[in-house]
């Protein structure tokens, strides 16, 4: 939706109240980087209407800054970068960021810009009669501003210690969110050393990933402030504990979810069991989505509660799908978290794909497999293999091949961001693949900070 004039110059006068300066409008990429064009106040109206011009080939930057190019894009032609008005928010500082829309010389949309394609299966799914909303959660690790490791005498898991030690960075972190619009549902010292957890409230997949956004470089400049980065790296520290980017979604129809209320499993609808069946059935090919970056595989194992094993329980937080039940301890209401995407996943492909899965396990009538009521992590091969279980792979390169020759995922995505996926994660497993895992994960400690 492109605003009048009107609209336009009455959002630039209140911008402009706030102390905002200069506006910085971003757009993500298939390595999950944050690009952005930046322009000055004055030029909002022209922001919003022509754009800034950028080189299609952002969708292929790599985390070592090169391009990785694909029969879809290359050094010839032009996209616009228009920013979206109503996702503008001040920061402070005289800055403002907003999202932005990819599109050709024409005006229409560029069918590898992530956002776009989280936009195209959002009205996908509201065409099937479902009305999604999806909910992030962000950890990530403090670490010194030339990306070394913080010297921590102790730490808590989940403990009061730590939320002490960091109460001036927290404190900025829950005001600043608040000047950005940001919610912050929740925030906490995780198990790690310096790693942080905070929850954000569901909304409209579109909204909740631009959030996610907003979010990172919100806690991107309090960090700098409190001479800190934060790394949202899969695996800042080798051997260590890894971050994730968890994803709850909820469906519903006609104002009832489909995870509640039913005669199914665990109060289910059918629907909601096609649904969750949809989306388990489809992990090993989703899987460079969710967690396709060269450091992934190592975070993905039994026993680190990175949802390693393809299934589905119950606050079963070893399953890779795990179904929360609605009630007076879940206010947001029955819900199923995705448990095996990382930080290095660009949330907007990420959500694409669980709705495009959910939607089209409901469409087949997808079977849901038996619930895991117990832990999976503690099964050896025989069990698992008894069970009908099975562990996601570790190796990248098995991981992109399996994406690669998915149709079901060409056809979520397209096939111009299936290549452009494909060309930098395999560009990652080239450069950095043979790496000691040890330095591999302190090359890329602040590869995902904005």
């Amino acid at each position: 939706m492109v605003s009048d004039g009107s609209t336009l110059s009455a959002q630039r006068a209140e911008l402009a109240a706030a102390g905002v300066r200069f506006v910085a409008g971003w757009a993500t990429n298939a390595s999950n980087l944050v690009h952005a064009k930046t322009m000055p106040l004055v030029r909002f109206a022209d922001f919003v209407t022509s754009g800034a011009g950028m080189s299609p080939v952002y969708n292929g930057y790599s985390l070592d800054a090169t391009i990785q190019f694909t029969p879809y894009y290359g050094a010839v032609g032009d996209l616009r970068l228009r920013l979206v008005p109503e996702t503008v928010r001040p920061l402070g500082g005289g800055l403002a960021i907003g999202a932005t829309r990819a599109v050709d010389q024409h005006g229409n949309a560029d069918v590898c810009a992530p956002r776009n394609i989280l936009e195209r299966v959002a009205a996908e799914t509201a065409a099937a009669g479902f009305t999604p909303l999806v909910g992030h959660e962000l950890e990530f690790t403090l670490v010194n501003p030339d990306a070394s490791l913080i010297d921590v005498p102790s730490w808590t898991p989940y403990g009061l210690g730590p939320v002490i030690g960091l109460e001036g960075f927290l404190d900025d972190l829950v005001s600043q969110s608040a000047t950005a619009g940001v919610s912050l549902e929740q925030v906490h010292a995780e198990y790690g050393a310096m790693q942080v957890e905070v929850s954000l409230p569901p909304a409209p997949p579109v909204t909740a990933a631009d959030t996610v956004v907003v979010a990172k470089t919100v806690i991107g400049r309090v960090a700098r402030k409190h001479g800190m980065m934060p790394s949202f790296s899969p695996v800042p520290i080798a051997g260590g504990v890894g971050n994730g980017a968890h994803q709850h979604f909820s469906l519903s129809r006609g104002g009832k979810s489909i995870f509640a209320e039913g005669d199914g499993t665990r109060g289910m609808t059918a629907e909601g069991e096609h649904a969750i069946a949809g989306v388990l059935s489809a992990l090993p090919e989703a899987q460079a989505v969710f967690a396709g970056s060269v450091l992934s595989g190592t975070r993905l194992a039994p026993g680190l509660w990175s949802g390693a094993t393809v299934c589905w329980g119950t606050e079963n937080r070893e399953a890779s799908v795990r179904f929360l039940q609605g009630g007076p301890a879940n206010p947001h209401g029955a819900n199923v978290e995705v448990k095996i995407i990382d930080p290095s996943a660009n949330p907007y492909l990420a959500s694409a794909v669980i709705l495009g899965l959910a939607v089209r396990g409901v469409a087949g009538s997808a079977v849901l497999p038996p619930e895991t009521t117990d832990d999976p992590s503690g099964l050896d091969d025989r069990a698992r293999a008894a069970a009908g279980l099975t562990v996601l792979p570790t190796d990248q390169r098995a991981v992109l091949d399996t994406f690669e020759n998915s149709a079901l995922m060409d056809e979520i995505l397209g096939p111009q961001a299936v290549a452009a996926l494909l060309a930098v994660r395999r560009h990652e497993v080239e450069v950095y693949g043979e790496q000691d895992p040890a330095e591999r994960s302190a090359a890329l400690r602040l590869a995902w900070t904005v």
